[in-house]
């Protein structure tokens, strides 16, 4: 298998992709999400506006699409309607075959694309060229499939752009703001030089360039982490008014005026840190890259289970829902919380002792390794440890699954060349590996235990995050089937 190719169900995962003038893809026959966006090749999500790891900018971004799908989609389904725009139903004439719902669903893209990624719009005009679609066309007719995919996109955008994610970068400043930027005033109660109090979030200092396409760094250049995006558990949730009604235990584990049971957690990471096999090393990238691990597996279920151009829709809407509630809650609680991450804690158990532990990218595993040169497999996130945003992404996105598909089928495989780790490039893994993930609970299990190997979550957050998560995928499920059966009044 090439290097970051994913496969399911046997089925070939090099779509085209629109980038030649002949495109092979036919609008009445064909599914533009399986066969136009579903991504081929590089899965890596590197040559991304955002980064792989930026999880609550890519899950809101996430969810504006597959919700401008959805409604795109609504007016050509017997029953559906739509979340953000109520478009009228069109006659069963204009589905019988895929035609209108591909350029109903394309020009939704086109919408969210124009307002979140104008640089790529070059690219769509010649997708759209090579289909016979114009991409200029704005209209807004509702009768037509390009003015119902204007209207579910655009409408889809407004939603998201004043949902209190400060998309726009103009909330609570008057001048000067920036995308996606805090203005709650969230403050750190700890530096990146000094641990003030053990139970709680530390910034990261880290090179300018961290690790990504294995390269050293910027010598001499580092920065220090702010929490991102701390607004988002302010954000407007699907199936929810308010985060604090989903309760989940204060984290006292990492509670250091415990010492037994907080030193007993950082031991658990260490001895993860030590056993680490080139398996799951390729898992701790493959899960913390939220473009591949999160992100593809509902597509590689759609393949898995064949699902039509409206199945395809509204299982990724449906996983989509309970990704973006779950995460809303899972911010509220990092915030409540700030708690401590594994590289602070370890610091503050051992200090300068010796410890065995994975040494740094080529070294393997050291016996007397100081304490406070430990560092993780994975770099340390940009906020707060618990609850993992992860693991509550997978055990939200595996329940919405199970309950929309009848089963708990995932069956995916990803395969990695030997040395494509982005930690250890050339080094790790030794020889190729092959990921399986049969079942959604292989999938979230998985998620979880890579997040304790790479360093960056303790193993009792894990455990507590994957049972709560869950009830998002529940949320999400009944949320979706009551507008894909018409159930709904507001």
């Amino acid at each position: 298998m090439a290097k970051n190719q994913t496969s399911a169900a046997g089925q070939s995962t090099s779509p085209p992709t629109g980038s030649a003038v002949g495109i092979n893809f036919d609008l009445d026959t064909g599914n533009f999400l399986r066969d136009l966006i579903r991504p081929s090749g590089d899965t890596s999500g590197k040559d991304q506006a955002i980064g792989p790891m930026d999880a609550s900018v890519l899950i809101h971004l996430t969810d504006t699409l597959q919700t401008a799908w959805f409604d795109a989609l609504a007016p050509y389904h017997p029953t559906a309607v739509g979340v953000h725009s109520r478009i009228g139903r069109r006659p069963a004439s204009e589905s019988a075959t895929n035609r209108n719902k591909n350029i109903a669903g394309l020009h939704a893209t086109l919408q969210m694309m124009k307002a979140f990624y104008p640089e790529r719009i070059y690219v769509l005009h010649k997708l759209w060229s090579a289909l016979g679609l114009d991409a200029d066309d704005e209209s807004e007719d509702p009768t037509n499939p390009v003015g119902i995919g204007n209207i579910a996109g655009k409408a889809a955008v407004r939603v998201r752009s004043r949902d209190g994610m400060n998309v726009r970068g103009d909330e609570g400043r008057a001048y000067n703001g920036q995308p996606y930027d805090d203005y709650t005033g969230y403050q750190p109660v700890n530096s990146a030089y000094e641990l003030v109090n053990p139970s709680r979030w530390q910034p990261a200092a880290h090179p300018h360039r961290r690790r990504v396409g294995g390269g050293p760094g910027d010598i001499g250049i580092w920065v220090i982490q702010r929490f991102v995006t701390p607004q988002l558990g302010l954000v407007k949730a699907h199936t929810y008014q308010d985060p604090r009604q989903f309760r989940i235990a204060p984290p006292d584990h990492t509670d250091h005026t415990n010492p037994g049971r907080y030193n007993r957690e950082v031991d658990v990471i260490l001895e993860a840190s030590a056993a680490l096999t080139d398996e799951q090393k390729v898992m701790t990238e493959f899960f913390d890259n939220k473009f591949l691990g999160i992100g593809q597996s509902t597509q590689a279920a759609a393949l898995a289970h064949d699902l039509d151009l409206d199945g395809w829709v509204h299982l990724l809407f449906t996983t989509s829902v309970a990704q973006l509630d779950g995460v809303i809650a899972c911010w509220h609680h990092k915030r409540e919380y700030d708690a401590v991450r594994p590289f602070s804690a370890v610091r503050h158990v051992y200090g300068n002792q010796k410890v065995t532990a994975w040494g740094g990218p080529g070294k393997g595993t050291i016996g007397d390794m100081p304490a406070d040169e430990w560092s993780s497999y994975l770099p340390a996130a940009d906020h707060p440890e618990y609850p993992s945003a992860s693991v509550t992404l997978s055990a939200a996105q595996a329940q919405a699954a199970r309950r929309f598909l009848g089963d708990d089928v995932l069956d995916w495989t990803y395969g990695s060349f030997a040395g494509s780790t982005l930690t250890e490039p050339g080094i790790a893994p030794v020889g190729d590996v092959e990921l399986r993930f049969p079942t959604w609970t292989d999938f979230e299990r998985d998620c979880g235990m890579s997040r304790v190997w790479g360093g960056v979550h303790f193993k009792t957050t894990v455990e507590r995050t994957r049972e709560w998560g869950t009830q998002f995928g529940d949320r999400a499920y009944e949320f979706v089937q009551r507008h894909i059966n018409g159930d709904v009044t507001d």
